[in-house]
């Protein structure tokens, strides 16, 4: 059961019909931070993962089963909310090393695109804003499916993932190790586990 537009191939040049299931999930949904996970994962010391998520966030979801091509994402996430277990880790990725909360304390995403890959796996493009700098992300991401929970919410669920260098929105602090390499890995995993309900 597909959310997003379907890849048009040569021998497609109409749009597949429309699955009821898919047509009756039409509408607009809010993310429900309580059971939603933003999170990340850095290489540290180049030995080992650390891993942390993002505590204060919305976000807002409008599915088109008629015209899957027109659904959106939009994601706004409070940049003092992170979370790696470590107080003074948090108070430096804070700090004007890392995020600049003070001057910049939201970060955001507006989906741009979607396109289907097959089964239930997509693909959403759309841009990130960190630091004041905005460039394009491309998360996959996997339909969980949906369900109506046992007090009447209509959900619908995605698991994504993307790589991001975080250089290339200005993120460039380090420092070098003894035995060669850096204290912080460029490349940063960004995993989703989301969980939207459906406004009344």
């Amino acid at each position: 059961m597909g959310i997003f537009s379907r890849k048009e191939t040569a021998e497609t040049t109409t749009p597949a019909a429309v699955n009821p299931d898919l047509a009756a999930l039409t509408g607009e949904y809010t993310i429900d931070p309580s059971h939603t996970t933003i999170g990340f994962v850095a290489r540290h010391a180049m030995v080992t993962n650390v891993k942390g998520k993002f505590l204060d966030f919305s976000g807002t979801l409008h599915l088109d089963g008629s015209d899957p091509s027109k659904s959106t994402a939009s994601l706004d996430v409070t940049m003092e909310s992170i979370d790696t277990g470590n107080a003074d880790r948090d108070g430096h990725l804070k700090s004007a090393d890392f995020f600049k909360t003070d001057e910049f304390p939201t970060m955001t995403f507006r989906s741009t695109k979607a396109e289907a890959l097959g089964g239930d796996d997509y693909r959403v493009t759309g841009d990130l804003s960190i630091l004041g700098v905005t460039k394009p992300l491309t998360i996959d991401l996997e339909f969980n499916g949906a369900a109506k929970d046992p007090f009447g919410n209509e959900r619908v669920g995605f698991e994504g993932k993307a790589e991001i260098l975080r250089s290339e929105w200005g993120l460039t602090w380090n420092a070098a190790l003894e035995t060669g390499g850096v204290l912080v890995s460029d490349k940063i995993k960004l995993n989703f586990d989301i969980s939207a309900i459906r406004k009344a």
